[in-house]
């Protein structure tokens, strides 16, 4: 049985200079964290940003609705000397809200390999993903988990004489983390056609490192055959304009037969906590004429385009909320 049952929840992040979250009202935080306890049957939430003071203001609504707040400050297209003095600054926020009596874990980046400057070639996400896929992937990739580790080091040395809780990080394969520095491993876990076949042998390597273990993101988007892509799809489902490809079908039981898969292998591979990814796409509104862009959403609610009688930003479940709700509730 896990743990943790949690959700991502984004209060934005900033990729390519845009933001993830157009809108953020506190008010509107602070009914999605009730939402998330009281419907969701949810545990604990994994809040991440870019601006701190968004993820404090929804960590403290978070704790005021009894969940474990998992506070993951979220830099992108930041060099390492921009994002110390982030971790620091959230380090302190967190060991408020813990000295509070929130049970916080401190979250210290995501991908950093990707999302910020000085790893892969290219100083925005959307100049390093094609790396990826580039003939010179290889000779780009080199170097790549010296590079984190050393930071990664250099970021706990400093957040520990200021947070006295559990320290975890959120990566990605291609970060090669060390966790001998961090309390829990901190995965972003994503199935899709390129790994299923050693999808449960690679998360039983990380019981390896005597620690508990964590998924950090995992989920799909809400188009027919997204599954396969895992944390590709919203890359996948767009052209190189950033318009929606043509021809996808919505959806939604896809989010829900991934999760089903995907929980019942975390239940029996004994990981500790799962963050499910995400509670909602914030810049991708649902359509009901026009681009729908809620198909690239890894949302478990479609964020409605024109909202009426709520503040700020309003949003309806999917299929896919009702199941984890379910299976928080029973399991």
């Amino acid at each position: 049985m896990l743990r943790g049952k949690g959700i991502h929840y984004d209060t934005g992040t900033f990729p390519n200079g845009d933001t993830s979250r157009p809108v953020f009202d506190a008010r509107d935080a602070a009914r999605d964290m009730r939402v998330v306890a009281e419907d969701l049957h949810c545990t604990a939430v994994r809040i991440t940003g870019g601006d701190p003071d968004r993820i404090e203001t929804t960590a403290r609504y978070a704790a005021e609705a009894g969940l474990e707040v998992w506070f993951s400050p979220f830099p992108c297209e930041l060099s390492n000397a921009e994002m110390l003095p982030l971790f620091t600054d959230c380090a302190e926020r967190a060991e408020r809200l813990r000295r509070d009596g929130a049970e916080v874990v401190l979250v210290t980046g995501c991908e950093l390999s990707i999302f910020a400057r000085g790893y892969l070639p290219g100083d925005t996400l959307n100049e390093r993903i094609p790396v990826l896929a580039g003939p010179g992937r290889e000779a780009a990739l080199q170097g790549i988990a010296e590079k984190v580790n050393t930071f990664l080091g250099d970021v706990v040395d400093v957040v520990r004489p200021l947070f006295g809780g559990r320290v975890s990080y959120a990566s990605c394969p291609l970060d090669g983390v060390d966790w001998a520095p961090f309390d829990i491993v901190g995965l972003d876990a994503f199935r899709s056609l390129h790994n299923a076949a050693t999808y449960r042998t690679d998360l039983r390597k990380e019981h390896g490192h005597g620690k508990p273990v964590a998924i950090m993101e995992t989920g799909c988007c809400t188009y027919r055959g997204a599954g396969d892509h895992g944390g590709a799809g919203w890359y996948l489902a767009r052209e190189a304009d950033g318009t929606l490809k043509p021809g996808l079908v919505r959806d939604e039981g896809e989010q829900v037969r991934y999760l089903d898969d995907l929980m019942t292998v975390f239940e029996e591979e004994g990981i500790d906590s799962v963050f499910w990814f995400s509670f909602a796409g914030f810049s991708t509104p649902h359509r009901a004429s026009g681009p729908d862009e809620d198909l690239a959403s890894y949302g478990i609610v479609k964020v409605l385009d024109e909202p009426s009688g709520h503040p700020g930003v309003s949003w309806e479940p999917k299929q896919a909320f009702h199941a984890l709700a379910a299976r928080y509730r029973t399991h």
